[in-house]
């Protein structure tokens, strides 16, 4: 067990991780086929995971395994709607603090699944949300929301339904294998919409290439197991306030990278997202870790 500091660190590493995986998408997805680099990130990703739990994978029952990889096939849309969104957006860091909604969509999924009703902090957090995004899609014109946006939007929801089901029917698999299995299937089902609806171009060039290593190495590989090391050590307080990070971050680098700017109204609905984070993800498991001390 890491210290609980050490573990801390992590977690803040792994969200720098994260963002720098949206910006080493955005790279890759210049010079290859948007569905297609996903299917190859997420298949060697997942070779890359598979030494580190081959003996936990062969003890594990198949019909498990089905399970996963069908609870992963809802993570496959999620991520597929987000590469879309990505292919179209001029803004990252906005399409960052939207996809950080999933978590506030969660409980809503809950409800509407399994019958288990939000808990009270979530309709303090909820409207701060809204609120937000609201702001996000501030134009010269009044509201509208751009293409870009909804997908974002929907990537979120499906995310928030994978993370649903995977709580649900998938406990019993060992971390490691759940994550090599799902990342496994979404890698398949993003290469069947590839093959469906792409054509690759017929060079790509090397720099593209070092773009997708990155992406496979760093920004999943790399990043899950850190992951998953940090939050076996880290406090759910800790972690859940750790890990809103992501968005900010993303931010900042796509401003530094990619020279984007950020109005006022929209530096306002990212921090009124931010806030609705804190509030929902940190505050409660907070009070309870007080509680407990």
């Amino acid at each position: 067990m890491l210290p609980e500091k050490r573990a801390s660190l992590i977690l803040l590493f792994v969200t720098v991780l994260a963002a720098w995986g949206w910006i080493f998408s955005k790279e890759a997805i210049q010079g290859m086929p948007a569905f297609g680099f996903i299917g190859l990130r997420f298949i060697l990703a997942s070779l890359c995971i598979l030494p580190f739990c081959f003996r936990q994978l062969k003890v594990v029952e198949r019909g498990v395994l089905m399970r996963a990889a069908g609870v992963g096939s809802v993570l496959a849309c999620a991520i597929l709607f987000w590469i879309f969104a990505m292919s179209v957006s001029t803004s990252l860091g906005e399409g960052a603090f939207i996809m950080s909604l999933s978590m506030l969509i969660v409980p809503l999924i809950a409800w509407l699944m399994f019958k288990q009703k939000p808990p009270r902090i979530f309709w303090f957090s909820m409207p701060i949300a809204v609120s937000g995004l609201a702001l996000l899609s501030l134009g010269g014109v009044g509201w509208q929301l751009s293409p870009s946006q909804l997908w974002f939007l929907l990537a979120a929801l499906f995310l928030a339904v994978h993370f649903n089901l995977n709580n649900r029917y998938a406990q019993r698999i060992p971390t490691l294998v759940l994550t090599c299995v799902q990342l496994f299937s979404t890698g398949v089902v993003a290469t069947i919409a590839s093959l469906l609806t792409e054509t690759w171009p017929d060079t790509i060039s090397p720099s593209i290439w070092g773009w997708f290593s990155l992406s496979v190495l760093v920004a999943t590989s790399l990043r899950y197991l850190m992951q998953t090391l940090g939050q076996k050590s880290a406090s759910a307080a800790n972690a859940a306030i750790i890990m809103i990070l992501e968005p900010v971050w993303t931010v900042i680098l796509s401003v530094v990278w990619y020279s984007e700017s950020m109005p006022a109204h929209k530096v306002a609905g990212c921090a009124l997202i931010m806030l609705s984070l804190l509030i929902y993800r940190g505050l409660e498991p907070l009070r309870r870790w007080i509680r407990k001390r």
